[in-house]
């Protein structure tokens, strides 16, 4: 059995540690265990997978995975909180697998296995640089769920045409198709948030879009085309080709309207401009 942590186990540990969540690191700590199951069941976890959590503070939503989970690897940049974590681990979840990588998570580039789902708690200040990073890295995740600030949480999920799809939109189409797995409210959280905060599932393509080198290529032209969003794809990528008349010409190749916006655009449509220079 896997005993998980209430707010008073929460905050009883952080005064222990003297620790205090920071806005600087985008933490906030979920109290309520009715919550990390929800959000251990919004991740449909089979019972086979390794899953990497990163930044996983005191250890909350770690043992909610490791209910589920066949092994939980956790990357934990904190100290105070990387050096009490095992120690949780080990009188609440006993005999599960468990391993504390302790490292910032824009720096992995390898893990103690491969790890089959990712499920986090994303630091706010974080969260899409961090996804897009363990995506791009480690091509054995083949679903996640991730909690985010909700504006965010839209913004990944967002589909073409909306005011809101954007970089982040099409840089996760590029990996897989997502969805918004519903809200979590500020409540659950210590400290309290100043923002609202969702969930987004994700299961990656069955089928690659394309190799590294067109991935660069498509979200290199993504930054260009949202890069000057009002305008036209004609002149929001001229820089990126050399002049509008050649972006024109790419465009045309690709079968794209040069009078379109980037945000009318799907991650197909990306990739054909990509290949099409």
């Amino acid at each position: 059995m896997v005993d998980l942590l209430g707010g008073a186990d929460i905050r009883e540990l952080a005064t222990r540690l003297d620790v205090m969540p920071t806005k600087k690191l985008g933490q906030n700590f979920v109290t309520d265990p009715n919550t990390i199951r929800r959000i251990v069941s919004a991740a449909k976890l089979s019972g086979e997978e390794t899953v990497v959590e990163i930044g996983p503070g005191l250890g909350s939503l770690t043992l909610g995975l490791l209910e589920v989970a066949k092994k939980v690897i956790a990357v934990e940049i904190d100290p105070k909180m990387a050096a009490e974590l095992e120690s949780t681990i080990a009188k609440r979840a006993p005999g599960t697998d468990f391993t504390l990588v302790r490292n910032d998570a824009l720096k992995v580039t390898e893990l103690p296995a491969a790890p089959n789902a990712l499920v986090a708690n994303l630091p706010y200040n974080i969260s899409v640089p961090v996804l897009l990073h363990f995506l791009e890295q480690f091509e054995s995740i083949d679903k996640g769920l991730v909690l985010v600030q909700a504006e965010v949480a839209h913004r990944l999920a967002a589909t073409p045409g909306s005011k809101i799809y954007g970089v982040p939109s099409v840089k996760l189409a590029w990996y897989a198709d997502s969805y918004l797995a519903g809200n979590v409210g500020r409540n659950i959280f210590w400290p309290v948030p100043n923002v609202d905060s969702a969930l987004v599932y994700f299961a990656k393509r069955e089928t690659p879009l394309g190799d590294e080198n067109l991935r660069l290529a498509t979200f290199e032209v993504a930054d260009a085309a949202f890069g000057q969003r009002r305008k036209t794809l004609r002149q929001a990528l001229a820089v990126w080709a050399g002049s509008p008349a050649e972006a024109e010409r790419i465009l045309i190749a690709a079968g794209v309207s040069p009078q379109a916006r980037g945000e009318e655009l799907d991650v197909h449509q990306f990739v054909a401009i990509a290949q099409a220079r």
